[in-house]
């Protein structure tokens, strides 16, 4: 009673052989179709192959030798999703995918599909997509960028990669990855609509084939009714998406392969031809619960369950060839049970293949690339000249602070980078809400800076998913915060691919965020926020905050050649409140003005920068300085303000700053050298206390400092920061980093 997969095993064996089948939903005939004999019993076969995929891994799993907890049974009909888009059509499936994925690799002679996916379910490490670190449906050579267990976080990515295609043709993009008349196809379940990231996505999709840009992307959700054990209303999606301007609606019977293919070469000629969205709405069943844990009988009667397992499409595929004449009874059983021995001597050997055991094995592909870019020359200065003009130009060589610098920066990328696009909230004609990307526009035409719609979900996306086909992809998110309406676009979608696809698949993107504290005019936890926690929790991102417009742009350039030749993922933090700061110490002394640096020039990935009250700023040479203190971003700014005081009004011998300027990854024996011989070392962090890269630090002295100095913290409270004159009142000040170092010196 309980173990189902043994009952709807058993029932297909009996219902076939007595000619017991479930009724027609829907009548289109083989002919209707389309399909050939051939092609219908192909598909079938992939049904078949499907089913016992799954009900091989549950034999496997009880063994302790699989690790598959979600099946695709009740979904098998998506066999016609693997046969109908071409292997130059991306696609973004969702985990009930294993017919697709099967049905997808027949279209490359010579492929092991059965073997390649129950690779997957045992781990091992000879898994050609994932390597055994997550069960995964993806594939380079089917252009299927591996997914977790996703809900609809793959739908911006989609969409991004759906606008791509137009765009890269409109740019001649030789890196480009999919041809100029590909489209993009998506699967999905009919719960996952109602998450945030598909009402998102779609909408997305809706916004720019409003204004005639092209979209060619299908939709396709597998409407199986349920959602775990939450039923999905009756005639949810019909009514939410059979009228949306904008969006061809298409049904289809995912129990009938017939209807289905029909349907689905509808949906594929429509957006291929018409470079439109499209909705394809597959009406399919689940079978088997919704996962290995998942006991359907504490939400569904025996009875309910009973009905459903009836509605099996391998039942219904069964009656459509007995109907048509292609094989008898007999035949189907046979090919059923010959499958089912072909499974089982897959699976026996998989499970004895290697699996990972170590901790750098598995950490191996977090920041692997198997397909490295070369990278194209850097600009020369006539090709500057050029661009900008002679009375621009000229600006190159004055000081500038650092938005200036940081535009200037974008400029140059976009010069050396034919696939650098930057996009986001009102960065085109307007120039950003602090004119970092003023006049970029106007210099390199709206197919490579363009406005986004109002959605952090659909920026992130849109940046990985033109990533995946080619591009250099320098998303704005308007200001920190922000970020947390789509954390997991990094988190789950973009940080996640190279580890899960051992490098085969990157998203390279430079991602510039707007944020940290001091913001004179703003107040609350959203344009004015300083906390960093949200990205150094993300493995493999790399995080990088400049404190000045010269270190901005060296290390620009750093991260945008990382991003494209190793396909990093990049978050390039730019203080707001530093963005038009001129002067240091006093009105009009400049000294936080810089010249453009020379071209090529370039700060390292993980370099700090050190400076000296002498004037030294040789790494690594020990000395024994008085003070030596650490920090970053506005910390720097106001730590070099503060030393001027200690110096002068309170006689220091000697200070130390280490601009971090990386915080992550961050070379721990280079910084620990730094500090060596350092009694006294000053911790200023803006960002707060709680989960801030300060504790990182202290725990670093602690653990592993030959000589453990004496430390002090000087960072932002646990609390947010409010509006008006008291906007500072709890971040690290002049004055507080001033009264600290002499605490720590015990000179008060």
């Amino acid at each position: 009673m309980y173990n189902r997969a043994e009952v709807v095993d058993r029932n297909f064996l009996k219902f076939v052989a007595e000619g017991h089948l479930p009724e027609a939903r829907t009548h289109t005939s083989l002919h209707d179709s389309g399909l050939k004999p051939a092609e219908f019993m192909d598909l079938f076969e992939t049904q078949m192959m499907s089913r016992q995929m799954d009900l091989r891994a549950r034999i496997l799993k009880n063994q302790n030798e699989c690790y598959y907890t979600i099946g695709s049974a009740g979904h098998e009909g998506n066999a016609v999703t693997g046969k109908v888009f071409r292997l130059t059509d991306m696609a973004f499936v969702h985990y009930r995918s294993c017919a697709l994925m099967i049905q997808r690799q027949k279209q490359i002679p010579g492929s092991t599909p059965l073997y390649d996916t129950m690779l997957s379910f045992v781990a091992s490490s000879d898994d050609p997509i994932a390597g055994g670190r997550h069960k995964v449906f993806g594939s380079y050579p089917l252009m299927v960028p591996p997914q977790t267990s996703t809900i609809a976080s793959h739908l911006p990515k989609a969409v991004g990669a759906a606008l791509s295609i137009g765009r890269a043709r409109d740019m001649k993009l030789k890196t480009a990855v999919m041809p100029a008349d590909a489209i993009v196809v998506c699967t999905f379940g009919d719960a996952s609509i109602n998450h945030s990231t598909a009402v998102g996505a779609v909408n997305s999709a809706l916004w720019v084939a409003h204004q005639n840009l092209p979209v060619p992307l299908v939709f396709i959700c597998e409407d199986n009714g349920i959602g775990i054990s939450v039923p999905t209303p009756q005639q949810w999606l019909e009514t939410q998406f059979g009228h949306r301007p904008g969006l061809h609606y298409i049904r289809c019977d995912g129990l009938n392969i017939c209807d289905t293919y029909r349907q689905m070469r509808e949906a594929e000629r429509y957006a291929r031809t018409h470079r439109k969205p499209v909705f394809l709405h597959m009406k399919t069943v689940r079978l088997l619960g919704h996962a290995g844990s998942d006991m359907e009988f504490s939400y569904h009667t025996l009875n309910r369950i009973e009905q459903m397992e009836f509605n099996d499409p391998l039942l219904h595929s069964a009656r459509i060839a007995l109907s048509e004449g292609l094989v008898t009874a007999d035949e189907i059983l046979k090919m059923y049970k010959t499958l089912e021995e072909q499974v089982a001597a897959i699976g026996e050997y998989a499970k004895t293949r290697p699996k990972y055991l170590t901790r750098d094995e598995v950490r191996e592909s977090l920041l692997a690339c198997a397909h490295p870019k070369a990278l194209p020359a850097v600009p020369s200065p006539a090709e500057v000249h050029e661009s900008y003009g002679v009375s621009e130009y000229a600006k190159l060589q004055q000081p500038m602070h650092l938005a200036k610098l940081i535009n200037m920066g974008l400029h140059e990328t976009l010069l050396r980078f034919p696939g650098a696009v930057i996009f986001g909230e009102d960065v085109a004609q307007k120039g950003g809400v602090y004119n970092v990307t003023e006049g970029l526009h106007k210099k390199f035409g709206p197919r490579r800076i363009f406005n986004s719609l109002l959605d952090e979900q659909t920026i992130l996306g849109t940046g990985i998913g033109f990533a995946h086909n080619g591009f250099l992809p320098i998303p704005e998110i308007q200001f920190l915060a922000y970020v947390h309406n789509a954390e997991d676009q990094i988190r789950g979608e973009a940080a996640t691919l190279a580890f899960f696809s051992q490098g085969q698949f990157t998203n390279g993107m430079v991602i510039r965020v707007a944020g940290l504290p001091y913001q004179k005019g703003f107040g609350g936890h959203f344009h004015n926020d300083n906390s960093l926690a949200v990205f150094r929790d993300i493995p493999g991102v790399i995080i990088a905050v400049p404190s000045n417009g010269l270190d901005a742009v060296k290390m620009l350039r750093t991260c945008t050649e990382l991003a494209w030749e190793k396909g990093r993922v990049v978050v390039f933090v730019e203080p707001i409140a530093l963005y038009m700061t001129r002067d240091l110490h006093q009105e009009n002394d400049k000294e936080w003005t810089f010249t453009y640096p020379p071209l090529g020039e370039k700060i390292a990935l993980g370099e700090f920068g050190v400076w000296r009250s002498d004037g030294e700023k040789a790494l690594g040479n020990v000395r024994s300085e008085e003070l030596t203190i650490v920090t970053y971003g506005n910390g720097t700014f106001y730590s070099r303000q503060a030393a001027k005081i200690l110096l002068e009004k309170h006689k220091l011998k000697g200070i130390k700053i280490i601009d971090m300027r990386w915080i992550a990854p961050i070379d721990e024996s280079a910084l620990l050298t730094e500090i060596a011989g350092a009694e006294r070392v000053l911790i200023v962090d803006e960002c707060r206390k709680t989960g801030s890269w300060s504790e990182w630090m202290c725990g670093l002295l602690l653990e592993k400092a030959e000589k453990v100095p004496r430390v002090k913290v000087v960072t932002a409270d646990d609390c947010f920061i409010p509006l008006g004159k008291a906007a500072a009142a709890g971040l690290p000040s002049r004055d507080e980093i001033v009264i600290s170092a002499l605490r720590l010196l015990n000179k008060i």
